[in-house]
């Protein structure tokens, strides 16, 4: 409803902007359930997951398949690598990298909309070129990069249906404009909607990890120490980490926990491991502490003269190259 006031009322601004905040994080919130949805083994809550496609993925052009990336984001060998579509080296990089991190924000809305109106049509041209379209243009990511590896086994037919339906959801949007259904107005408010939408889910992203990985893969207890926990300030971290993604390093440590356990088990865990353990290392009270740690390893690289950043977009030209992951030679190990 405080989606629809913004796209289409013509109210006062106090309510157009409220509307706006309301229906964002609405959107976000609902949005994050493809993160549990890729977690889903077989054919386990298949209902679910193709509703939830046809009353939010479809109409928000996000399909559910096209978050199937995050998969390899747990392994070890892709994790923190060049193959790890949700990885950029931002612990060990300038500021620089940090403005381009968010810049996708602004460049995304477009590509999406490229995607489903033109290339989607497209890409049943050829079987070739249907290949590449889900191979390197069918993947919400950071890392541009990202390359998915598309098996034979893949339920394409379904994974077609969506791309068409959301074609013509696409296509639909311009439709309405030419025929006088909605205002020219309503596509650069719907562009400044996904801007919004999309910058809560990078705010996320941003303390999702520490980001300082060179490159290499890393063992599950790598991943560990280079995720985070936020505990404190409810409201907020509620708002900018719905469906229980405050406690991502827990989710990693257990990818297949359902988002309405992880707070029961970070509270379990606090109560039984010791104060040196390495899980409460992940801990954090808020959004603003796990940002200064970021800003501290980026001052650090800075004034070391680190240039893990860079062998880590070597390493990732490398694996594009050769389309193999480095391996770490003596993985470290975590107390």
């Amino acid at each position: 409803m405080a989606a629809g006031e913004y796209l289409w009322g013509d109210g006062p601004l106090w309510v157009t902007v409220a509307c706006y905040l309301i229906g964002g994080f609405a959107l976000f919130r609902v949005g994050s359930f493809i993160h549990e949805i890729v977690h889903f083994r077989g054919k386990e809550m298949r209902a679910f997951r193709i509703t939830w496609d046809i009353i939010a993925g479809i109409p928000m052009l996000m399909p559910s398949y096209f978050y199937l990336n995050h998969i390899d984001h747990h392994k070890i060998h892709h994790y923190g690598t060049g193959k790890d579509g949700e990885y950029l080296p931002l612990a060990s990089g300038t500021l620089r990298n940090v403005l381009k991190f968010y810049s996708q924000v602004l460049v995304l809305p477009l590509f999406v909309f490229f995607r489903f109106a033109l290339l989607t049509p497209i890409s049943f041209l050829h079987p070739r070129l249907r290949q590449w379209t889900l191979e390197c243009a069918s993947s919400y990511v950071i890392n541009f990069r990202y390359r998915r590896e598309v098996s034979e086994g893949s339920v394409r037919k379904w994974w077609a249906a969506q791309d068409i339906l959301c074609s013509l959801r696409a296509m639909g949007f311009v439709v309405s404009i030419a025929i006088g259904v909605n205002e020219p107005m309503f596509l650069p408010r719907l562009y400044g909607f996904a801007i919004f939408v999309l910058g809560l889910n990078y705010i996320r992203n941003l303390v999702a990890h520490h980001y300082r990985s060179d490159g290499e893969s890393m063992t599950h207890e790598d991943q560990l120490h280079d995720s985070v926990n936020i505990t404190g300030g409810y409201v907020f971290t509620e708002l900018f980490f719905p469906l229980g993604l405050r406690y991502h390093a827990l989710h990693h440590l257990f990818p297949a926990l359902p988002y309405h356990n992880l707070g029961i088990a970070h509270r379990r865990l606090l109560r039984e491991l010791s104060e040196n353990s390495a899980y409460r290392a992940t801990v954090y009270s808020s959004f603003w502490d796990v940002v200064g740690v970021l800003w501290s390893d980026m001052r650090q690289a800075a004034r070391g003269g680190n240039r893990s950043a860079d062998v880590w977009f070597r390493r990732r030209r490398e694996i594009l190259a050769t389309g193999e992951s480095p391996h770490r030679s003596s993985a470290r190990q975590v107390a």
